[in-house]
């Protein structure tokens, strides 16, 4: 709750380019009714790793983010180190990964899959 009993909205955001590659793997994975489900856990060289999966299951506390058709789930203790984070799908020389730009990361390892927060 913020000041004066307004609810802040806590969101993720997922680029074009992430949906456009969910939705391929979704049929690459014969995974139709599939969603991709991201989540953070303690771990890594950075002390949090992001972590991908595709699921079919919800549970209590999960967050939904849709975009162009696919959705995005996220549990709401990882939605407390996400908030405001975009993913995205970059393709370039060193290769194609899923990429997670997090405000709320201090700092994050070489490799983009950990983070540390202040």
């Amino acid at each position: 709750m913020a000041e004066g009993g307004t609810t802040v909205e806590r969101r993720v955001g997922v680029s074009e380019s992430a949906a456009r590659r969910i939705a391929f793997l979704r049929t690459q994975e014969d995974a139709a009714d599939a969603f991709l489900r991201v989540s953070v856990s303690g771990g890594g060289c950075s002390g949090f790793q992001y972590g991908f999966a595709f699921d079919d299951a919800r549970h209590d506390g999960d967050v939904v983010f849709e975009r162009d058709g696919v959705q995005v789930v996220v549990d709401d203790a990882s939605l407390d180190l996400l908030n405001g984070a975009e993913i995205d799908f970059v393709e370039d020389m060193m290769g194609a990964a899923f990429q997670i730009k997090n405000p709320n990361a201090a700092s994050s390892c070489g490799c983009g899959n950990s983070f540390s927060v202040a």
